[in-house]
């Protein structure tokens, strides 16, 4: 019985010694520990200079250059600015500042893969639609381009945002040349001219020509025959 209340009293006083030291060392939400004193926080755009002791308080000196905090803080330096790197797809939406960090975003024509912190860290190009394809939900600065296959009888080369018909060679009086597939459209010319045309054309040349000659040597006798009747008058 005593060896087991010597083992309880010794629990009790390590966990009353725990409390104790937990109670000195706990700081309040605007100080930091340090050395075994809490100290003031710094604010915003500050870092500290000097710690604070038991007979001073902090002090604290702003943030210079490309550096940050956002934050009441502890910190002995500030935090560096990010670099939106455009090798990432990446340029400045918002400026750092001494109290907030760089916001960056997609480059144009690019979308946000990665983040930390609810901060864009990486994009990537949007997606380019084959041939065969249109475009069916445009890309934006957080999603990618989204693409979908032509039905038949329709044609895309991948930059349309629909598909657009084959053109009908027949009814606009041409002839194909080359069927459409869905990457491409139908190849119309104009129709050349049948053996039966051609013909037509001939015979109709050669009786044009017929009919003037015929004209010509009507024309001709009349002309003889009138001189003739004058020289009789004559006579």
């Amino acid at each position: 019985m005593i060896s087991i209340n010597l083992e309880q009293t010794f629990l009790i006083a390590s966990f009353s010694f725990l409390n104790i030291e937990l109670y000195v060392y706990a700081c309040g939400r605007a100080e930091y520990e340090i050395n075994g004193e809490c100290c003031p926080m710094c604010p915003p755009g500050n870092r500290v200079y000097r710690h604070c002791t038991e007979f001073t308080s902090t002090t604290c000196m702003p943030c210079v250059g490309s550096t940050y905090t956002d934050e009441p803080n502890g910190l002995s330096s500030c935090l560096s600015c990010t670099v939106c790197d455009v090798g990432q797809g990446l340029k400045v939406k918002t400026a750092c500042t001494w109290t907030s960090d760089t916001v960056c975003e997609p480059l144009e024509g690019f979308y946000c893969t990665d983040y930390y912190r609810l901060k864009c860290t990486f994009a990537l190009k949007h997606t380019k639609c084959n041939p065969g394809e249109y475009i069916k939900q445009e890309g934006s600065a957080v999603k990618d381009t989204e693409c979908a296959g032509c039905a038949d009888g329709t044609f895309s080369n991948g930059s349309l945002t629909s598909c657009k018909q084959h053109t009908n060679c027949q009814d606009l009086g041409l002839e194909e040349i080359t069927p459409g597939n869905n990457s491409v459209d139908a190849q119309c010319v104009v129709k050349k001219p049948t053996v039966n045309i051609i013909v037509g054309c001939i015979i109709a040349t050669l009786a044009l020509g017929l009919l003037v000659a015929a004209a010509v040597i009507v024309k001709e006798r009349k002309k003889k025959a009138h001189v003739q009747n004058c020289e009789g008058d004559v006579l």
